[in-house]
């Protein structure tokens, strides 16, 4: 009978972290993993094997934090460092981070619509707009959230379908998924697929839900919800191999239908519109929560701080009316996102290793420390390298490969060993 309970806990405990695998399984997964896969075969996988790795550290981290503190990560922040710079400087990244999700989902939503309805996106902007409007507004997203989420679910399992059916052998899909490669101009790819997968604000959302439950049973849930996430997306890149010539929506609906039948056409196009709708939901949400945990109730401005979801959805409602193609701005949100990770994740080694706020018991062990420094030096690489690529394109300037790997390698182990000397010194 123990063994039964304590299975039941289990699953129940993976059910309820699964929130944070359908919250970064949105538009954005959808897209930057099916292109990785059209444009580059299995050649990418690894990417999404580090990102989920790094994904599961980090949330089991700041998940640690709440358990461990009772104040979920913005509030640590907040109470750490009280000046209002430091805890804005976080709060204001997320929101950027959660703006340019919004502007992707959106579009997301409106192309899955656009699948189906012949009508102006204009107007199905407004109506997706409106609809997740009203829904922050009266506050009833739960069920919504809940009925489109199964509907994403489904359709990771259909995309799981189709990644069996591929010509890939294991050997290749094993070797692809454990051995980085660099292929040419998939920089921003890369990030894209980590930024898709570890969601910035996801940290802020999976701190707040993880207050009153125990360690072991939190640690299973996040890794089974987290690695269920994580392969999905690998079976979205999969999938993704089966289009033919540049990625869009309508030849990634078509190479579906050839596989499973027509029906899976219609269910991929309900599918897009619920990963946005649902995620459409989430970022302005997560926004608000995040700025409202770090900011001073005193203040006399604290009141207009409840509206900062509204800011969020003006950003996804002019880029859903503006015409822009939404595969680009789906991308370019991920690699945002992409580069604000290492500065949300150097905030989380600093807080989990302080003495004032953890308790010994629950603070980091030195194997622990590694693993988020790894994450740091890691995703500080990749932000380096997109920054690097982004200047010298601009400024149509040449320099040495050799010279450009050095420079970014030297200043991500410079970010790691000071970070690392500090949390030593803590």
């Amino acid at each position: 009978m123990p063994k039964l309970i304590q299975f039941s806990k289990s699953v129940k405990s993976v059910i309820f972290w699964s929130v944070i695998s359908a919250a970064f399984i949105g538009p954005g997964t959808v897209t930057t993993c099916a292109i990785a896969g059209a444009t580059y075969g299995l050649d990418l996988l690894w990417a999404l094997t580090f990102a989920t790795a790094a994904c599961i550290v980090l949330q089991e981290t700041v998940a640690r934090i709440t358990i461990a503190s009772g104040h979920s990560l913005g509030e640590v922040i907040a109470m750490r460092y009280a000046r209002k710079i430091t805890k804005y400087l976080v709060a204001g990244a997320i929101v950027f981070g959660c703006a340019a999700y919004q502007a992707g989902n959106i579009l997301g939503a409106v192309a899955g619509l656009g699948l189906i309805f012949d009508i102006n996106n204009q107007w199905l902007t407004l109506i997706v707009v409106a609809l997740a409007s009203l829904a922050l507004g009266l506050g009833n997203t739960k069920h919504i959230s809940q009925f489109l989420g199964i509907l994403v679910a489904l359709m990771g399992v259909m995309f799981m379908i189709v990644a069996t059916r591929s010509d890939f052998s294991f050997a290749r899909f094993f070797s692809a998924a454990l051995i980085p490669s660099f292929p040419n101009n998939a920089g921003l790819l890369v990030i894209g697929l980590v930024g898709t997968t570890i969601v910035p604000y996801n940290l802020f959302l999976g701190s707040g839900i993880g207050k009153g439950q125990e360690i072991g049973e939190m640690r299973m849930g996040i890794i089974l919800a987290i690695l269920i996430g994580g392969f999905i997306s690998m079976a979205i890149l999969v999938s993704g191999t089966i289009v033919k010539g540049e990625f869009s929506y309508s030849l990634m609906s078509e190479a579906l239908s050839e596989q499973l039948g027509t029906w899976m056409g219609f269910f991929f196009a309900v599918g897009l519109f619920s990963a946005g709708f649902t995620s459409a939901i989430t970022a302005p949400l997560a926004a608000n929560i995040t700025v409202l945990s770090v900011a001073d109730t005193n203040d006399k401005h604290y009141h207009y701080y409840k509206f900062v979801w509204v800011g969020v959805m003006l950003v996804g409602f002019i880029f859903g009316i503006s015409g822009v193609k939404p595969i680009p701005i789906i991308i370019l949100a991920q690699v945002l996102n992409g580069l604000v990770l290492p500065l949300i994740t150097i905030f989380i080694v600093l807080i989990i290793n302080d003495k004032k706020i953890i308790p010994q018991t629950y603070r980091n062990t030195i194997f622990m420390n590694l693993a988020l420094l790894l994450v740091v030096g890691i995703t500080t690489f990749l932000g380096l390298s997109n920054i690097e690529k982004g200047v010298v394109s601009a400024l149509n300037i040449n320099i040495p490969s050799e010279l450009s790997l050095w420079v970014m390698s030297s200043i991500s182990l410079t970010v790691v060993l000071i970070l690392g000397g500090l949390t030593l010194r803590k």
